[in-house]
């Protein structure tokens, strides 16, 4: 075993603009934070933790950087849609997204699924978030 093969794993995004941030990830996606401090905001989401964090730098946006496993990603879509949410639309060989969401075969072994089912969206801050579903 490895020295972190036990640690609990936290992401890490950065802000801009905090409380624009702030603002987004509860106006949009309904979450508030579990603490903060000067700089950071920590929230909690299925015991797993992600905290934004002030930062002169920014995202380039350009791969997904976290993303949440639902059991119903069209009613998490919908939902997140009715609140402002605007999902990435893309068309590339092998991935193709059909009213923001994606068809993706394969899937890890572990997750006893065939495939997967994605969609994506920016942040206030440009950071790239997705949302998938495992099918079978």
């Amino acid at each position: 075993m490895g020295m972190l093969d036990s640690a609990r794993v936290a992401t890490r995004l950065p802000a801009q603009d905090l409380d624009r941030a702030r603002r987004f990830y509860s106006e949009k996606l309904g979450l508030e934070p579990v603490d903060e401090r000067p700089g950071g905001l920590l929230y909690r989401c299925g015991g797993s933790d992600f905290a934004l964090f002030q930062s002169a730098g920014a995202s380039p946006g350009t791969f997904t950087q976290m993303g949440w496993e639902v059991d119903d990603i069209e009613a998490v879509a919908a939902e997140l849609k009715g609140r402002g949410v605007v999902f990435e639309e893309v068309d590339l060989p092998g991935l193709r997204t059909v009213e923001g969401i994606a068809d993706i075969e394969g899937n890890y072994p572990s997750k006893g699924a065939t495939g997967e089912r994605g969609a994506w969206f920016r942040d206030s801050e440009g950071n790239m978030l997705g949302i998938g579903q495992p099918v079978s």
